[in-house]
């Protein structure tokens, strides 16, 4: 049977999305393969996986490149500024070839804020080398991301400790 990258998807309104991706990498990372990471929302916080660029100096390219959560934008030219500059970082890394994996982490959030045209990524996503593994994750996956990926899991919301009134916790949310 051949071997190819895979273009994974995480998506669905649960939780679990980036820390299923971040597993993948860790396990990636554990093989000694080159690991990067993009994060086109996240920004404004101090989240635990920032640390692993040190724990894996050389293997782990982390770039976050958000600028916290635009959803309630106060400057959406800033944003969308910001998010096309992230695009044109990921593409570079994909286009490089010299990682095993690349997460694209909530990239989903690009094209359904129109900061990012879809068929731009879609390309990308496709013409990426042939071993290059890549995970996107971000709520609302489109239907064509869906079937441009070979593998495709929803995270669905059954209980959350946030609506009991459990704040986030460091080591589970961030």
């Amino acid at each position: 049977m051949p071997r190819k990258g895979l273009l994974i998807v995480h998506t669905g309104n649960g939780k679990g999305k980036t820390t299923a991706a971040l597993g993948l990498a860790c396990r990636m990372l554990g093989h000694g393969k080159r690991v990067a990471i993009v994060q086109f929302i996240k920004g404004s916080w101090r989240y635990g996986e920032l640390d692993m660029r040190e724990r894996y100096a050389g293997l782990l390219d982390f770039h976050v490149m958000g600028k916290g959560f635009t959803f309630k934008s106060e400057d959406r030219d800033a944003d969308v500024q910001a998010a096309k500059e992230a695009w044109t970082l990921a593409e570079t890394v994909i286009n490089e070839g010299e990682h095993a994996l690349i997460v694209l982490d909530e990239l989903t959030y690009l094209v359904q804020l129109g900061m990012v045209e879809e068929e731009t990524i879609l390309r990308a996503l496709l013409k990426r080398p042939p071993e290059l593994h890549i995970i996107v994750t971000g709520r609302d996956a489109s239907c064509a991301l869906i079937e441009q990926a070979d593998l495709v899991t929803e995270m669905k919301e059954i209980k959350h400790p946030l609506k009991a009134g459990i704040k986030a916790q460091k080591g589970i949310e961030f």
